[in-house]
């Protein structure tokens, strides 16, 4: 039995590696990096996040075949959202450093920001439906729920920040901020006080530990947007659209790994 695990942990730790090395070797518009200036903060802080997406992706495949069974899809999921995150960063730091930074109506990664978004942040959230579906108390209402949630806040945001909220009416940027707010409101209103919460008081300590840490990133972490959202849009005066990007990145690096290194830690508890 022993030396069953040992194998399978092997073909799981290649298999990791493996698909790691694949992503690094996907072509990209890196190839074409435009020259960085060494006063360009803004810059500086995508190179920064890409990196360390693509550093935690690495991390999380080959990781995932050290922790127990349960935790594995939490594991692949946490390298999906890195993973996706990296790709989008290495476009979103090349339309910055061959344009938007010398002249704002080149264009912005506005659009590309909203896209990685709508792909990892319903993925965030769909991580506590994971893990209560591991302990077998996940259920499809909280998946609706939360994954509902998301998509109101996101899309809402996309509307207020690019402008397409025209399509819909007079509504204002800070109609479409606060709409946003009302979903990320929601789903902390499931984590500390809903149906995801009572579920999470049946689970390990591991699974416990992975709820509050991932419950602590959503509501501190994930305030950083609203305030980078309000600084870009003339919301609070004194900021503009450099100040954005930087709060942005900040936030996807801060949140993005750090939601997957609590996962990893809960994991690696449950398998002492």
């Amino acid at each position: 039995m022993e030396l069953k695990q040992r194998i399978d942990k092997r073909k799981t730790a290649i298999f990791g590696t493996s698909m790691a090395l694949a992503l690094i070797a996907l072509p990209s518009v890196a190839a074409e990096t435009a020259e960085l200036a060494t006063n360009d903060w803004v810059g500086i802080s995508f190179w920064l996040a890409t990196a360390m997406m693509l550093a935690s992706t690495v991390f999380f495949l080959v990781e995932r075949g050290n922790v127990p069974d349960k935790w594995k899809t939490s594991m692949t999921v946490a390298a999906l959202v890195t993973g996706v995150a990296w790709y989008h960063y290495t476009y979103m730091r090349e339309v910055w450093a061959q344009g938007y930074g010398v002249d704002d109506a080149v264009g912005s990664p506005l659009v590309y920001r909203y896209i990685d978004w709508l792909i990892t942040v319903p993925l965030q959230v769909v991580e506590f439906y994971l893990i209560m579906a591991a302990i077998g108390v996940g259920t499809f209402a909280m998946f609706r729920n939360l994954m509902g949630a998301s998509i109101v806040m996101l899309v809402a945001g996309f509307f207020g920040e690019s402008g397409a909220w025209e399509l819909f009416g007079d509504l204002s940027t800070e109609i479409w901020w606060a709409i946003g707010m009302a979903g990320w409101g929601y789903i902390l209103y499931e984590l500390w006080q809903g149906d995801v919460k009572e579920a999470s008081a049946s689970g390990s300590d591991g699974v416990q530990f992975a709820f509050k840490a991932m419950r602590a990133i959503v509501t501190f972490g994930w305030a950083i947007y609203p305030l980078g959202y309000a600084m870009g849009n003339d919301m609070i005066s004194g900021f503009d659209v450099d100040d954005m990007n930087i709060i942005y990145n900040i936030a996807d690096l801060v949140n993005k790994t750090a939601f997957g290194m609590m996962i990893w830690y809960a994991a690696t508890m449950d398998a002492e």
